[in-house]
């Protein structure tokens, strides 16, 4: 049997559904950063469940991607072998990222003795020590960390966007099959 061209539809639906939260996740951050007025209210418990559904799509993500074949990325002969390299670690970081970002923000609320309440009332387990110096380091941590993400999911768009736009070849079209050019043969 031979592997899939494009990634199996659920995996795609869990691509685009959590890079439209991350985006609006990084968003909601920067705006609890900036935001000293009332808006601050909503967005702190926002952030805080949207954060808890993206590390709940993340361990059903890599589920699902564990589960099924993924295709081998379609990478053009072409292309550079530090270009393949770091394609290959882009997504290896993402997934990283994408788990460990919610867990330290957990942790450093625990540390902090705030509760995780999420929008539905429901609340989750402390999972650090109650600390102050902890909950600081945490929140550098995190903080540091969506930066990182940030910059990541930047490199991570302009690749599929070059590979989209300029070169015109598959990699694109293996997350998005009705957005690229399929070659035959």
């Amino acid at each position: 049997m031979s592997p899939p061209r494009t990634f199996h539809p659920l995996s795609r639906a869990l691509h685009w559904t959590m890079a439209a939260a991350i985006v609006a996740m990084l968003f909601i951050g920067v705006g609890m950063a900036s935001t000293v007025s009332g808006a601050r209210t909503f967005l702190l418990p926002a952030h805080r469940s949207l954060g808890v559904v993206l590390l709940a799509l993340a361990a059903v993500r890599l589920g699902v991607r564990l589960a099924r074949r993924a295709p081998p990325l379609p990478l053009p002969e072409d292309m550079p072998a530090w270009q393949r390299r770091a394609a290959g670690a882009s997504q290896i970081v993402l997934y990283v990222l994408m788990f460990t970002i919610p867990i330290v923000g957990w942790a450093m609320l625990s540390a902090g003795g705030y509760p995780v309440t999420l929008l539905g009332g429901l609340q989750l387990p402390s999972i650090a020590p109650q600390s102050p110096a902890l909950h600081a380091a945490l929140r550098r941590a995190h903080t540091y960390l969506a930066l990182l993400l940030f910059g990541v999911f930047l490199q991570h768009l302009a690749a599929a966007l070059f590979h989209l736009l300029i070169r015109r070849d598959d990699v694109f079209a293996s997350m998005a099959p009705r957005w690229g050019r399929r070659r035959s043969g």
